[in-house]
């Protein structure tokens, strides 16, 4: 290389680097007040591009972040003590996030709490394009009421939420079929009806005439057989009893608090995620209890990949694809396109011994979700639309 060009690369490398220092990204200065945001709050806030922009006011901190999606973002601090920062776009749906400050991860205080991750904890909802399916409309609403009971076999009080469709305190005759729905791993019953609109799927669902009216259960999939004072010393995991709760306690507890069509053939089960997985082990074990099943983003061989020996699996529940597809009315799954592994492998390689056995299924793919409740709303939306007809 000679002296000419050494200069003229120079000069190219320096007025590239002033280019990108003068020229910044842009960022779409469109912001507005997140849809959960307490009342009054300003902050977060998402913008047309799907960026989210957090402040806080922490006048002693020397760093705070934004934790969103697995990455932390940076925050700048005015005169004022105010740290405000953004991330980069994100996906649309709802995302928990949480702000890091001297390396302590709290919630933001501008939010609504939810609890997931294992905790209460902020999150951010992206506008979706489709969001009209799951928003609050000018039709007849439902109720989702509280309902505590005692549970004998984990020795301790628990709660399940009920969805009750538009009109059914009013007709005292009519009966409904019922759908089980299980939330994910560290989540609660709480879940399908604050983060999974779930009330609100129903109810538009309904209104519209695509969904048979119906009751949905949402219970806790966290139960567990109580332990002794010497297994809690060494640290014992606990034994799942949650298969037990259902079919003993919860069913038994709706069918006599509730009008329910208490039969198989109007009772369903579903669940996402460790949901998906408990609720089919619950379906295969209880046929007799259940005919509808649905599935999103899980199956029962979880987290594996492999093949699946359908002699072994599940005790061979899968074994006689003809006798199934006589007893099963709907088998579901769905997944996001955008979702993570293992779930696309599990669920492929469950989807490949169905086919097999000649079971037959319907499967569904949220476009450009990831392992999330926007993937779960729709997963919902499209599932119920296919129950008790």
């Amino acid at each position: 290389m000679n002296y000419k060009s050494i200069i003229y690369l120079a000069i190219a490398f320096t007025t590239t680097i002033g280019f990108a220092q003068t020229n910044p990204i842009k960022v779409v200065e469109d912001f507005k007040p997140s849809s959960v945001n307490q009342q009054g709050k300003l902050y977060p806030q998402v913008n047309s591009e799907g960026r989210v922009r957090a402040s806080i006011s922490a006048p002693q901190a020397n760093k705070v972040q934004l934790d969103l999606g697995g990455v932390k973002y940076d925050m700048v601090k005015d005169e004022k003590g105010v740290w405000t920062g953004e991330s980069l776009p994100q996906d649309q749906g709802f995302h928990y996030y949480q702000l890091n400050i001297d390396g302590a991860s709290v919630p933001d205080p501008g939010t609504v709490y939810f609890y997931g991750a294992g905790r209460l904890g902020s999150a951010i909802e992206i506008p979706a394009t489709d969001q009209d399916f799951f928003a609050m409309k000018d039709v007849p609403h439902g109720l989702v009421s509280e309902n505590i009971y005692f549970s004998k076999l984990t020795n301790s009080f628990r709660r399940c939420f009920v969805y009750t469709p538009a009109n059914y305190n009013e007709d005292t005759k009519t009966r409904y079929p019922v759908l089980y729905l299980q939330h994910g791993s560290f989540e609660d019953e709480t879940g399908w009806a604050v983060q999974g609109k779930a009330n609100l799927i129903l109810d538009n669902l309904i209104a519209s005439k695509k969904a048979t009216p119906m009751i949905v259960v949402m219970d806790n999939g966290y139960a567990y057989k109580p332990q002794n004072n010497a297994d809690l010393d060494k640290k014992v995991r606990p034994e799942s009893v949650f298969e037990e709760v259902v079919i003993n306690e919860i069913i038994p507890m709706i069918d006599t608090k509730f009008r329910t069509i208490a039969n198989r053939e109007n009772r369903a089960i579903a669940g996402l995620s460790m949901g998906a997985n408990q609720t089919m082990r619950i379906m295969m074990n209880h046929l007799e209890t259940f005919s509808h099943y649905g599935g999103f983003s899980g199956t029962s061989n979880y987290p594996s990949t492999d093949a699946i020996d359908v002699n072994t699996f599940l005790d061979g529940k899968f074994k006689n694809g003809e006798a199934l597809n006589k007893k099963i009315t709907l088998f579901w799954l769905g997944l996001g396109t955008k979702e993570p592994s293992p779930f696309p492998g599990s669920v492929g390689a469950f989807r490949t011994m169905l086919e097999q056995q000649k079971i037959k299924y319907k499967y569904y793919e949220s476009p450009g979700t990831a392992h999330e409740w926007l993937t779960w709303r729709r997963c919902l939306n499209q599932f119920v639309s296919h129950l008790f007809k």
